[in-house]
């Protein structure tokens, strides 16, 4: 079978199956699961993919959700990553139902329809991206050592092949004082809420000297118990981005020292607890992207002209793809909708999202089939990636 009739076979399979695959992003949606908690979710996805032939290892990286669905001995080895986590209270408003369902598409399509011994499919389900957990621990404990290629989709407003990632760090502040009453003893109190203030009023004065990629926000996540007792406890959580790793640390360095000032001026002592999984920026590999635009092509569907840059967010992908060549391509499911909100969530049931699933299982299925077919695609992916050498600090 040559290349044009995979391929033909490919949509065709996907298209019968419509109705399956649409399936699995309806019910992720309806039983949302948050970070490391996708217990139905990773269930429904890893004995979909079992039922289909696929060999099924659970629990990876010391993660229960995680699960690897493969495939073939031979050739190329390909890997469509498989989000499922929620959010809080909005469910799947950042449309991890539709990447799982697409992913999970992808496969079957290529279970079927791929010859023998063309390539290793892989299915990695990489639970709590949210939380930039699932991929940071499954990169760390070797899970993509024997990977060659990876791939996923995104939901989003605009069909763009690639977008770019801001690296991010966590920091989390706690700020102790000593409790008194505020209005009958309050010279006898030290306001570890204070501190708290103080440190995003120093963020805010910081941010007029930061560049224009940076990004710092942040919450307080506990600010006291009552009005009248002078808080003992305060503490606050912040994320901070940047285009590279690089200016990350010296901008969190800042922050750190924003808390350490206003611990002083307040009188409180400070506990800062720093994150140790930083998310990666995005390795841009134009190759393979290129790869997935003639994809989108042969479907006859347009890309955006949005451009990569803005609105960026970020992403554990970002880790991923700084240690085997990557394509985080965005399948739209609806103009001038948000991500993250309730609009979002609903969306990715729409009609548009039922047809942004198809689209992404079969544009992930026929990119992976011409890398297994070309070697001089995985060629040109291979040595780009070689020469773009970056690091996760």
């Amino acid at each position: 079978m040559d290349i044009a009739a995979i391929k033909k076979a490919i949509t065709a399979l996907v298209d019968e199956r419509k109705t399956e695959l649409t399936a699995i992003a309806e019910e992720l949606y309806r039983s949302p699961e948050t970070g490391l908690n996708e217990y139905k979710s990773a269930a429904l996805l890893a004995d979909k993919l079992a039922g289909e032939g696929f060999v099924l290892e659970r629990g990876l990286a010391g993660l229960a959700t995680s699960f690897r669905a493969s495939f073939g001995e031979h050739g190329p080895a390909i890997a469509i990553l498989a989000e499922m986590d929620a959010l809080p209270e909005i469910g799947h408003a950042c449309g991890h139902n539709i990447i799982a369902a697409a992913a999970v598409g992808a496969a079957i399509a290529l279970r079927h329809v791929l010859p023998k011994g063309a390539a290793r499919i892989i299915v990695l389900g990489t639970p709590a991206e949210e939380l930039g957990i699932g991929k940071c621990e499954l990169v760390k404990a070797g899970c993509f050592r024997d990977v060659d290629f990876a791939m996923m989709v995104h939901p989003s407003s605009k069909r763009q092949v690639f977008k770019m990632c801001l690296g991010l760090a966590k920091v989390h502040f706690t700020f102790f004082g000593k409790p008194s009453h505020a209005a009958a003893y309050p010279e006898e109190g030290i306001n570890a809420l204070d501190g708290a203030i103080l440190t995003f009023n120093g963020i805010n004065a910081l941010r007029q000297h930061v560049r224009q990629d940076v990004r710092v926000h942040g919450i307080i996540t506990h600010g006291g118990v009552a009005p009248n007792i002078i808080p003992e406890k305060a503490a606050c959580s912040f994320y901070v981005r940047a285009d590279d790793l690089t200016e990350v640390e010296r901008v969190k360095n800042k922050v750190i020292a924003c808390a350490r000032g206003a611990a002083l001026a307040a009188g409180c002592r400070l506990e800062v607890v720093e994150d140790e999984r930083v998310l990666a920026p995005l390795k841009i590999n134009r190759a393979f992207s290129a790869l997935y635009s003639r994809q989108l092509a042969f479907l006859g569907l347009p890309e955006s002209m949005a451009p990569a840059d803005r609105n960026k967010g970020s992403s554990d992908i970002g880790n991923v793809s700084q240690v085997v060549p990557t394509i985080h391509p965005h399948v739209p499911i609806g103009d001038g909708i948000q991500i993250h909100s309730e609009g979002f969530a609903r969306a990715t049931v729409s009609e548009q999202g039922r047809t942004a699933v198809l689209e992404g299982a079969m544009a992930l299925a026929l990119t992976a089939a011409e890398l297994a077919l070309s070697s001089e695609q995985r060629d040109a992916i291979k040595k780009e990636f070689s020469l773009n050498v970056s690091k996760i600090v």
